[in-house]
Protein backbone atom coordinates (compact mmCIF):
# COMPACT_ATOMS: atom_id res chain seq x y z
CA UNK A 1 0.00 0.00 0.00
CA UNK A 2 3.23 2.29 0.34
CA UNK A 3 3.11 4.42 -2.85
CA UNK A 4 6.92 5.59 -4.47
CA UNK A 5 5.96 8.79 -3.88
CA UNK A 6 6.09 8.29 -0.35
CA UNK A 7 9.34 6.14 0.00
CA UNK A 8 10.64 8.77 -2.08
CA UNK A 9 9.18 10.96 0.33
CA UNK A 10 10.86 8.94 3.56
CA UNK A 11 14.24 8.42 1.78
CA UNK A 12 14.27 12.46 1.55
CA UNK A 13 13.78 12.67 4.94
CA UNK A 14 16.22 10.21 6.02
CA UNK A 15 18.50 11.50 4.19
CA UNK A 16 19.39 8.41 1.93
CA UNK A 17 18.64 10.98 -0.97
CA UNK A 18 19.21 14.56 -1.45
CA UNK A 19 16.70 17.18 -1.05
CA UNK A 20 17.75 18.55 -4.66
CA UNK A 21 17.65 15.44 -5.73
CA UNK A 22 14.10 14.29 -4.82
CA UNK A 23 12.74 15.69 -8.66
CA UNK A 24 15.13 13.23 -10.38
CA UNK A 25 14.24 10.60 -7.83
CA UNK A 26 10.07 10.77 -8.95
CA UNK A 27 10.95 10.79 -12.44
CA UNK A 28 13.14 7.41 -12.40
CA UNK A 29 10.46 5.84 -9.77
CA UNK A 30 7.36 6.68 -12.36
CA UNK A 31 6.01 8.63 -10.11
CA UNK A 32 6.43 11.71 -12.56
CA UNK A 33 6.06 10.59 -16.38
CA UNK A 34 9.16 10.87 -18.93
CA UNK A 35 8.79 11.44 -22.45
CA UNK A 36 8.26 8.42 -23.29
CA UNK A 37 5.27 7.70 -20.98
CA UNK A 38 4.16 11.30 -22.59
CA UNK A 39 4.15 10.14 -25.81
CA UNK A 40 2.62 6.55 -25.20
CA UNK A 41 -0.15 8.88 -23.55
CA UNK A 42 -0.74 10.86 -26.11
CA UNK A 43 -0.66 8.07 -28.84
CA UNK A 44 -3.45 6.23 -26.62
CA UNK A 45 -5.14 9.24 -26.24
CA UNK A 46 -5.51 10.18 -29.48
CA UNK A 47 -6.43 6.96 -31.02
CA UNK A 48 -9.35 6.43 -28.60
CA UNK A 49 -10.48 9.46 -29.66
CA UNK A 50 -10.08 9.20 -33.06
CA UNK A 51 -12.02 5.69 -32.85
CA UNK A 52 -14.85 7.09 -30.59
CA UNK A 53 -15.12 9.79 -33.06
CA UNK A 54 -15.51 7.28 -36.45
CA UNK A 55 -18.15 5.30 -34.36
CA UNK A 56 -19.94 8.50 -33.36
CA UNK A 57 -19.47 10.02 -36.63
CA UNK A 58 -21.54 7.16 -38.19
CA UNK A 59 -24.75 8.07 -36.29
CA UNK A 60 -24.61 11.59 -36.45
CA UNK A 61 -24.45 11.05 -40.71
CA UNK A 62 -26.82 8.90 -40.59
CA UNK A 63 -29.65 11.01 -38.46
CA UNK A 64 -28.64 13.69 -40.11
CA UNK A 65 -28.95 12.65 -43.59
CA UNK A 66 -31.80 9.96 -43.03
CA UNK A 67 -34.23 11.61 -45.27
CA UNK A 68 -31.65 11.89 -48.48
CA UNK A 69 -29.59 8.20 -47.86
CA UNK A 70 -31.69 5.21 -49.30
CA UNK A 71 -32.65 2.30 -47.19
CA UNK A 72 -29.46 0.01 -48.60
CA UNK A 73 -26.83 2.39 -48.12
CA UNK A 74 -27.40 3.24 -44.25
CA UNK A 75 -27.74 -0.82 -43.93
CA UNK A 76 -24.65 -1.47 -45.63
CA UNK A 77 -22.62 1.79 -44.26
CA UNK A 78 -23.50 0.82 -40.10
CA UNK A 79 -22.52 -3.33 -41.88
CA UNK A 80 -19.55 -2.18 -43.72
CA UNK A 81 -17.75 -0.90 -40.63
CA UNK A 82 -18.69 -3.44 -37.65
CA UNK A 83 -16.93 -6.12 -40.04
CA UNK A 84 -14.09 -3.53 -40.72
CA UNK A 85 -13.64 -3.47 -37.03
CA UNK A 86 -14.16 -7.39 -36.73
CA UNK A 87 -11.16 -7.66 -39.25
CA UNK A 88 -9.11 -5.42 -37.19
CA UNK A 89 -9.31 -6.96 -34.11
CA UNK A 90 -8.77 -10.12 -35.73
CA UNK A 91 -5.73 -8.71 -37.49
CA UNK A 92 -3.95 -6.79 -34.21
CA UNK A 93 -5.59 -9.33 -31.31
CA UNK A 94 -6.20 -8.72 -28.30
CA UNK A 95 -2.55 -7.51 -26.91
CA UNK A 96 -3.00 -4.36 -29.43
CA UNK A 97 -4.60 -0.96 -28.17
CA UNK A 98 -5.98 -0.21 -31.88
CA UNK A 99 -7.49 -3.56 -31.49
CA UNK A 100 -9.33 -3.15 -28.68
CA UNK A 101 -10.28 0.14 -29.58
CA UNK A 102 -12.08 -1.26 -32.93
CA UNK A 103 -13.78 -3.69 -31.16
CA UNK A 104 -14.97 -0.75 -29.06
CA UNK A 105 -16.04 1.07 -32.39
CA UNK A 106 -17.17 -2.10 -33.69
CA UNK A 107 -19.81 -2.23 -30.22
CA UNK A 108 -20.91 1.28 -31.00
CA UNK A 109 -21.75 0.66 -34.29
CA UNK A 110 -23.94 -2.34 -34.10
CA UNK A 111 -25.99 -0.16 -31.33
CA UNK A 112 -26.10 1.89 -34.24
CA UNK A 113 -27.46 -0.37 -36.59
CA UNK A 114 -30.30 -1.63 -33.76
CA UNK A 115 -31.04 1.82 -33.66
CA UNK A 116 -31.39 2.24 -37.28
CA UNK A 117 -33.62 -1.36 -37.61
CA UNK A 118 -35.82 0.15 -35.21
CA UNK A 119 -36.65 3.09 -37.01
CA UNK A 120 -36.36 1.73 -40.54
CA UNK A 121 -38.75 -0.68 -40.15
CA UNK A 122 -40.94 1.06 -37.02
CA UNK A 123 -40.94 -2.64 -34.88
CA UNK A 124 -42.94 -0.91 -32.14
CA UNK A 125 -40.46 -2.44 -29.54
CA UNK A 126 -39.89 -0.75 -26.43
CA UNK A 127 -36.60 1.28 -25.73
CA UNK A 128 -35.69 -1.18 -22.91
CA UNK A 129 -35.69 -4.02 -25.78
CA UNK A 130 -32.99 -2.10 -27.80
CA UNK A 131 -30.82 -1.50 -24.95
CA UNK A 132 -31.06 -5.45 -23.90
CA UNK A 133 -30.56 -6.74 -27.26
CA UNK A 134 -27.49 -4.83 -27.93
CA UNK A 135 -25.92 -6.14 -24.78
CA UNK A 136 -27.35 -9.29 -25.53
CA UNK A 137 -25.34 -9.57 -28.97
CA UNK A 138 -22.31 -7.89 -27.59
CA UNK A 139 -21.51 -10.60 -24.84
CA UNK A 140 -19.53 -12.82 -26.72
CA UNK A 141 -17.29 -10.08 -27.83
CA UNK A 142 -17.02 -8.68 -24.57
CA UNK A 143 -15.74 -11.98 -23.00
CA UNK A 144 -13.60 -12.89 -26.05
CA UNK A 145 -12.34 -9.25 -25.83
CA UNK A 146 -10.57 -9.92 -21.98
CA UNK A 147 -11.07 -5.64 -21.91
CA UNK A 148 -12.42 -4.00 -19.16
CA UNK A 149 -13.99 -0.92 -20.85
CA UNK A 150 -16.05 -2.96 -22.83
CA UNK A 151 -17.32 -4.64 -19.63
CA UNK A 152 -18.55 -1.37 -18.50
CA UNK A 153 -20.46 -0.59 -21.34
CA UNK A 154 -22.01 -4.01 -20.94
CA UNK A 155 -23.10 -3.01 -17.34
CA UNK A 156 -24.29 0.57 -18.43
CA UNK A 157 -26.34 -1.22 -20.72
CA UNK A 158 -27.95 -3.69 -18.76
CA UNK A 159 -28.73 -0.74 -16.16
CA UNK A 160 -29.98 1.33 -19.03
CA UNK A 161 -32.54 -1.50 -19.63
CA UNK A 162 -33.54 -2.18 -16.13
CA UNK A 163 -34.33 1.40 -15.41
CA UNK A 164 -36.28 2.09 -19.09
CA UNK A 165 -38.02 -1.12 -18.31
CA UNK A 166 -39.46 0.09 -14.87
CA UNK A 167 -41.02 3.16 -17.00
CA UNK A 168 -42.79 1.63 -19.35
CA UNK A 169 -44.08 -1.34 -16.68
CA UNK A 170 -43.72 0.67 -13.17
CA UNK A 171 -45.48 -1.87 -11.22
CA UNK A 172 -43.61 -4.59 -12.09
CA UNK A 173 -43.23 -5.27 -8.60
CA UNK A 174 -46.75 -5.05 -7.14
CA UNK A 175 -47.40 -8.77 -6.53
CA UNK A 176 -44.39 -8.67 -4.48
CA UNK A 177 -45.95 -6.56 -1.96
CA UNK A 178 -42.85 -6.12 -0.04
CA UNK A 179 -41.24 -3.51 -2.64
CA UNK A 180 -42.86 -0.32 -3.40
CA UNK A 181 -43.83 0.38 -7.13
CA UNK A 182 -41.62 3.70 -6.92
CA UNK A 183 -38.71 1.95 -5.88
CA UNK A 184 -38.84 -1.19 -7.45
CA UNK A 185 -36.22 -0.02 -10.36
CA UNK A 186 -33.65 1.02 -7.14
CA UNK A 187 -33.93 -2.63 -5.81
CA UNK A 188 -33.41 -4.40 -9.24
CA UNK A 189 -30.37 -1.78 -10.09
CA UNK A 190 -28.92 -2.20 -6.44
CA UNK A 191 -29.03 -6.13 -6.79
CA UNK A 192 -27.57 -6.30 -10.12
CA UNK A 193 -24.59 -3.85 -9.37
CA UNK A 194 -23.80 -5.18 -6.28
CA UNK A 195 -23.63 -8.93 -7.49
CA UNK A 196 -21.72 -7.14 -10.46
CA UNK A 197 -19.34 -5.68 -7.98
CA UNK A 198 -18.64 -8.67 -5.58
CA UNK A 199 -17.94 -10.96 -9.12
CA UNK A 200 -15.42 -7.98 -10.51
CA UNK A 201 -13.39 -8.21 -7.26
CA UNK A 202 -13.47 -11.88 -7.31
CA UNK A 203 -12.57 -11.80 -11.32
CA UNK A 204 -9.75 -9.25 -10.55
CA UNK A 205 -7.71 -11.61 -8.30
CA UNK A 206 -7.60 -14.43 -11.81
CA UNK A 207 -7.73 -11.96 -14.77
CA UNK A 208 -5.30 -8.88 -14.45
CA UNK A 209 -7.11 -7.05 -17.41
CA UNK A 210 -10.08 -6.95 -14.59
CA UNK A 211 -7.95 -5.30 -11.85
CA UNK A 212 -8.07 -1.99 -12.80
CA UNK A 213 -9.48 0.21 -10.00
CA UNK A 214 -11.15 2.97 -11.62
CA UNK A 215 -13.30 0.36 -13.05
CA UNK A 216 -14.45 -1.55 -10.37
CA UNK A 217 -14.78 1.87 -8.39
CA UNK A 218 -17.06 2.75 -11.19
CA UNK A 219 -19.35 -0.48 -10.82
CA UNK A 220 -19.40 0.36 -6.61
CA UNK A 221 -21.29 4.07 -7.59
CA UNK A 222 -24.00 2.14 -9.78
CA UNK A 223 -24.51 0.15 -6.25
CA UNK A 224 -24.02 2.83 -4.08
CA UNK A 225 -26.37 5.22 -5.58
CA UNK A 226 -29.03 2.04 -5.85
CA UNK A 227 -29.09 1.49 -2.17
CA UNK A 228 -28.97 5.51 -1.48
CA UNK A 229 -32.09 5.92 -2.74
CA UNK A 230 -33.80 3.32 -1.87
CA UNK A 231 -32.90 4.96 1.94
CA UNK A 232 -34.00 8.51 1.10
CA UNK A 233 -37.26 6.85 -0.58
CA UNK A 234 -37.84 5.23 2.45
CA UNK A 235 -37.29 8.17 4.38
CA UNK A 236 -39.36 10.85 2.78
CA UNK A 237 -41.97 8.44 1.57
CA UNK A 238 -42.63 7.09 4.99
CA UNK A 239 -40.30 8.04 7.46
CA UNK A 240 -38.78 4.12 7.74
CA UNK A 241 -42.43 3.46 9.92
CA UNK A 242 -43.82 0.75 7.68
CA UNK A 243 -42.32 -2.53 6.47
CA UNK A 244 -40.57 -1.94 3.31
CA UNK A 245 -38.90 1.28 4.32
CA UNK A 246 -37.43 -0.73 7.72
CA UNK A 247 -36.36 -3.31 4.81
CA UNK A 248 -34.52 -0.71 3.16
CA UNK A 249 -32.89 0.81 5.97
CA UNK A 250 -31.28 -2.72 7.05
CA UNK A 251 -30.13 -3.19 3.18
CA UNK A 252 -28.54 0.19 3.49
CA UNK A 253 -26.98 -0.57 6.90
CA UNK A 254 -25.82 -3.98 5.70
CA UNK A 255 -24.57 -2.51 2.82
CA UNK A 256 -22.75 0.18 4.55
CA UNK A 257 -21.37 -2.49 7.11
CA UNK A 258 -20.19 -4.50 4.22
CA UNK A 259 -18.28 -2.13 2.06
CA UNK A 260 -16.41 -0.65 5.22
CA UNK A 261 -15.20 -3.64 6.47
CA UNK A 262 -13.88 -5.28 3.00
CA UNK A 263 -12.22 -1.88 1.56
CA UNK A 264 -11.05 -1.33 5.57
CA UNK A 265 -9.50 -4.94 6.17
CA UNK A 266 -9.65 -6.99 2.96
CA UNK A 267 -9.31 -4.50 -0.45
CA UNK A 268 -7.65 -1.45 0.46
CA UNK A 269 -9.58 1.34 -1.29
CA UNK A 270 -10.05 4.67 0.35
CA UNK A 271 -12.56 6.00 -2.87
CA UNK A 272 -14.81 3.01 -1.60
CA UNK A 273 -14.41 4.31 1.87
CA UNK A 274 -15.31 7.87 0.73
CA UNK A 275 -18.37 6.71 -0.67
CA UNK A 276 -19.67 5.16 2.47
CA UNK A 277 -18.97 8.16 4.18
CA UNK A 278 -21.10 10.45 1.51
CA UNK A 279 -23.30 7.81 1.66
CA UNK A 280 -24.12 8.30 5.45
CA UNK A 281 -23.85 11.43 5.36
CA UNK A 282 -26.94 12.11 2.77
CA UNK A 283 -28.98 9.49 4.49
CA UNK A 284 -28.65 9.95 7.81
CA UNK A 285 -29.27 14.27 6.87
CA UNK A 286 -32.18 13.66 5.10
CA UNK A 287 -33.58 11.70 8.30
CA UNK A 288 -33.04 14.41 10.60
CA UNK A 289 -34.21 17.06 8.11
CA UNK A 290 -37.68 15.09 7.94
CA UNK A 291 -38.24 15.37 11.27
CA UNK A 292 -36.55 19.09 12.04
CA UNK A 293 -38.06 20.67 9.60
CA UNK A 294 -41.59 20.40 11.29
CA UNK A 295 -40.46 22.62 13.94
CA UNK A 296 -38.96 26.32 13.57
CA UNK A 297 -36.88 25.60 9.76
CA UNK A 298 -33.98 28.64 10.38
CA UNK A 299 -32.93 26.68 13.62
CA UNK A 300 -33.21 23.08 11.65
CA UNK A 301 -31.66 24.36 8.97
CA UNK A 302 -28.81 25.91 11.15
CA UNK A 303 -28.38 22.49 12.36
CA UNK A 304 -28.32 20.93 10.08
CA UNK A 305 -25.59 22.94 8.39
CA UNK A 306 -23.74 22.32 11.37
CA UNK A 307 -24.17 18.48 11.15
CA UNK A 308 -22.91 18.31 7.56
CA UNK A 309 -20.25 19.94 8.62
CA UNK A 310 -19.48 18.27 11.39
CA UNK A 311 -19.82 14.62 9.66
CA UNK A 312 -17.96 16.23 6.48
CA UNK A 313 -14.70 17.14 8.56
CA UNK A 314 -14.97 14.01 11.03
CA UNK A 315 -15.03 12.04 7.82
CA UNK A 316 -11.93 13.92 6.64
CA UNK A 317 -9.96 12.87 9.93
CA UNK A 318 -10.87 9.72 10.14
CA UNK A 319 -9.70 9.03 6.64
CA UNK A 320 -6.45 10.66 6.57
CA UNK A 321 -5.74 8.95 10.06
CA UNK A 322 -6.47 5.84 8.24
CA UNK A 323 -4.15 6.55 5.40
CA UNK A 324 -1.39 7.41 7.30
CA UNK A 325 -2.07 4.01 8.48
CA UNK A 326 -1.77 2.04 5.51
CA UNK A 327 1.22 4.45 4.23
CA UNK A 328 2.96 3.02 7.61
Amino acid sequence: MISNHHRIVRFVEQGYIPSEKMDQALTISGVYPDAAAWRSFINHLLLWLGGLALAFAVLFFVAYNWSELGRLFRFALVEVLIVAAIIVYWKLGTGRMAGKVALLGGTICLGVLLALYGQTYQTGADPWQLFFNWALLILPWVVIGRFAPLWLVWLALINISISLYFRAFPNAFDLIGIVPWNSGVYWVLFLFNTLALTLWELAARRWSFMAQRWAIRLVALGSGYAVTWLALISILANGMSDRAGLLSGLIWLLWLAGMGWVYRYRIRDLFMLTGCCLSAIVVMTTLLARYMLEGDPVGAFLLLALMVMGAGSGSLVWLKRLHREWQA
